[in-house]
């Protein structure tokens, strides 16, 4: 029997003590007469220039619970963008408008465009029921036809994606996706996947709302005969080109780019992300279908003006001279906090305190499956791996790099996460030179004549950790110190840093020795286990080869021991199961053999963000999770943010 899912959502842990919830969202029922709308929508309504506000809305819409108090109508909200590619900066403020939305926990997926939804005990079919009445920013109505046609036509289109995406295809086959009537759609998957609520709460599960029918159509060669020839008359190559130039996509920046494509978020583009422009401004979409506790149509805010800044100096000074609004995207450098704090009175704002969803600020990941044989035998000696744990002193780089800001830790969820694994996450922090080096002699890595240890076959122990400085400065610094912490037990170690293109070429091919990146799965274990097993193909970097048989059903990489089989199994079995006690027990199972086997070494729990929010702007939460995840700020719903005078 189908288990029904109604508006107040699904708990999937209690996590993040202290932070206040948001903005409860309900369905209520029709707006009452003392509902209100922004002046300037009001006349225009007037005018006869726009409908009512009551046909503007759906029957039952949804309701809003202010995080502070009813706000007022009216103001520009500044936020800044850094160069051509910050589409993200905008998807994070404004696009979050999927079927369903994380609450401000972290902690529950909750309704959004739909009002509630049905799943089959067998986790394969997911019945989801619209708010009736909603409709685009152009007036058109959303219903069923435009979820079927965002994912069967566009998306499941091979011509548009070279695949279906991994949150909508399942045991390598794509969902189908079909009309029950206007207001209710069926998604059914080939195999069970009881993670894809959670899915679906992301920015990557937004698909579903991106397409409107009416407007998208026109873009694709079933609905279009003279496609090809609209491609050549608007000066592009191919249909293909057109569809995303008009339309977009998640991920890309033409989806702010066009002033005329239809949206369901709460403003609409006015001046486009396009090549060459200094801002992007956002203005109140008419029809947004949320109103608050006593009937007013959000947003409160007029519009959103992204600044564009070309480096960080130009976005810190604006923050500084009181300039922006809300900021976190770009500043959260723990380098510019001091500054910040410092000139919190000049720029007339405060402190956002943002709690990472990722476990570990630097994982690092020996080359288990290294290409020479000599360097992964010595990889895969778990003496080697936990000698070199112990031989870091974790606190002095805490200190030192973030600022005392964190502490030592290995891997797993964070502490404050229910399913928190205390030996996972806290065995081989502790420093001791001597153990370690005890540890490294008795395992046969003897000192040489230079101090330096030889490995087993008379070769000295050397090796480089790849490391990205644009993308992570303190991770380096971090290195920094692991090396000479390292060098004191005998180990010669080189901090390669290297662009990014070239560290994602030597993971594809096998080719590094050790590699960094901050590990996930802190708040979100599930949607991101690539430190638990070799799941990700790209960030499980101690077994790329494992991850590609894993990924390809066996049909590439390298078979992997029976230990990390029974945790891919194992986990196959967690994202199979809805039930989520049963699931945290599956996951227990995975983490004690993690535990075990010892992969990847860790150096500290992932450190706290920050942000500001100028004091005039309020019904901002001060503390919020900070994750792609939950793309901060939008699940906070700025749209019911509001300026005080």
């Amino acid at each position: 029997m189908a288990k029904e899912i109604l508006s107040r959502g699904v708990t999937r842990r209690a996590v993040l003590g202290g932070m206040a919830g948001v903005a409860a969202l309900s369905i209520a029922g029709r707006v009452s007469a003392a509902g209100g709308e922004a002046p300037a929508l009001a006349q225009l309504a007037k005018d006869g220039k726009l409908p009512p506000l009551a046909e503007r809305l759906p029957k039952k819409p949804m309701v809003v619970t202010p995080f502070e108090k009813v706000g007022t109508y009216g103001g520009s909200l500044r936020r800044g963008l850094r160069g051509s590619s910050d589409h993200n900066g905008i998807l994070r403020m404004v696009g979050n408008q999927s079927l369903v939305r994380w609450n401000l926990d972290f902690t529950a997926v909750q309704p959004n465009l739909a009002e509630r939804w049905e799943v089959s005990d067998d986790a394969t079919q997911f019945t989801f029921h619209l708010i009736e009445g909603v409709r685009w920013s152009d007036g058109h109505p959303f219903t069923a036809d435009d979820v079927v046609f965002a994912i069967e036509d566009c998306v499941k289109n091979t011509e548009l994606y070279s695949s279906t995406p991994a949150q909508l295809a399942v045991a390598g086959k794509p969902v189908t996706v079909e009309k029950v009537d206007d207001y209710t759609v069926k998604f059914t998957f080939a195999a069970a996947n009881a993670l894809y609520l959670e899915n679906l709460a992301t920015p990557l599960g937004q698909h579903p709302t991106l397409f409107p029918k009416h407007y998208c159509s026109q873009f694709l060669p079933k609905y279009n005969p003279n496609i090809e020839a609209d491609a050549k008359k608007a000066g592009v190559t191919s249909w293909t080109e057109l569809f995303r130039s008009r339309c977009g996509d998640i991920e890309i920046p033409s989806r702010w780019g066009n002033v005329d494509k239809p949206t369901l978020d709460p403003w609409v583009v006015k001046e486009p992300y396009a090549g060459g422009a200094t801002r992007v401004v956002m203005t109140r979409n008419p029809y947004f279908w949320q109103v608050d506790t006593e009937g007013n149509q959000l947003p409160y805010i007029d519009e959103i003006n992204f600044g564009i800044s070309q480096d960080v100096e130009s976005l810190m000074l604006n923050v500084i001279s009181g300039k922006i609004d809300i900021q976190e995207r770009h500043i959260s450098v723990l380098a510019n906090k001091p500054t910040l704090s410092k000139n919190m009175e000049k720029g007339d704002y405060r402190l956002l305190t943002l709690v990472p969803s990722a476990s570990q600020q630097c994982q690092i990941y020996f080359n288990i499956t290294h290409k020479d044989p000599a360097m992964r035998k010595m990889f895969a000696d778990k003496a080697f791996r936990q000698a070199l744990s112990i031989g870091i002193n974790r606190q002095e780089l805490i200190d030192i790099v973030y600022f005392g800001q964190s502490e030592p830790y290995q891997a797993g969820p964070r502490p404050t996460h229910p399913w928190y694994n205390e030996k996972y996450a806290r065995q081989f922090t502790e420093f001791d030179a001597d153990k370690a080096g005890a540890m490294l002699d008795e395992a046969g890595y003897k000192k040489g004549g230079d101090g330096f240890r030889l490995r087993p076959d008379g070769q000295k122990v050397f090796f480089s950790i790849d490391v990205i400085p644009t993308l992570y400065p303190d991770l380096v610094d971090a290195l920094e110190l692991v090396k000479a912490h390292w060098a004191q037990i005998g180990i010669d170690m080189k901090v390669n840093t290297i662009e990014r293109a070239l560290y994602y070429t030597r993971g594809d091919d096998n080719a590094h020795d050790a590699a960094v990146w901050p590990g996930p799965g802190g708040l979100d274990p599930m949607l991101d286990p690539r430190d638990f097993f070799a799941f990700h193909p790209q960030g499980s970097r101690y077994a790329i080869p494992w991850t590609l048989w894993y990924t390809s059903n066996g049909a590439r990489g390298e078979e992997p021991p029976e230990s990390q089989k029974k945790r891919m199994k194992l986990f196959d079995e967690a994202r199979s199961t809805a039930d989520l006690d049963k699931r945290g027990a599956i996951m227990k199972q995975i983490f004690d053999i993690a535990a075990e086997e010892f992969e990847t070494v860790g150096l500290c729990l992932a450190v706290g963000g920050f942000g500001i929010i100028r004091n005039n702007l309020r019904n901002v939460p001060e503390k919020e999770p900070d994750s792609w995840s939950w793309p901060n700020p939008g699940p906070a719903l700025p749209q019911q943010f509001t300026f005080t005078s």
